[in-house]
């Protein structure tokens, strides 16, 4: 440690760490893609201010299996989260509680907008 470093009194002085609303911006997009299964680069997010606390407001398309796969296959559906309104209502949760831990900063709302359907073929298993 250096001399500038310390107080006159030999304690280790604390310094401050600031994100930057672009790296919120990013990290919540990553967030939100990982929670609704699309890339991070089809997820737009604003931050807003509430109360003195970060509200985001996300619009993103959200990944389903096909209606094909939901004809042939009982647990399509199941496998994929459950119906699109209960896994945007368990994403608003997991994505307010995973940019807290990520960033340390505390999120009043979340606000999720879906945009789109992301339809892929599910992948197997080898």
């Amino acid at each position: 440690m250096s001399i500038a470093a310390t107080t006159h009194h030999g304690a280790a002085q604390r310094g401050t760490t600031r994100l930057t609303a672009k790296a919120l911006t990013r990290v919540a997009s990553a967030v939100a893609g990982d929670a609704l299964g699309v890339d991070a680069g089809n997820v737009n997010v604003d931050l807003d201010d509430h109360n003195g606390n970060l509200a985001l407001r996300i619009s993103t398309p959200i990944r389903v299996p096909s209606l094909s796969r939901i004809r042939s296959q009982d647990a399509a559906i199941e496998r994929s989260g459950g119906a699109i309104l209960d896994r945007v209502e368990a994403a608003k949760v997991a994505i307010r509680d995973r940019f807290q831990t990520l960033t340390d900063s505390h999120v009043d709302r979340v606000m999720l907008r879906i945009t789109g359907l992301d339809i892929r073929p599910e992948e197997r298993v080898t």
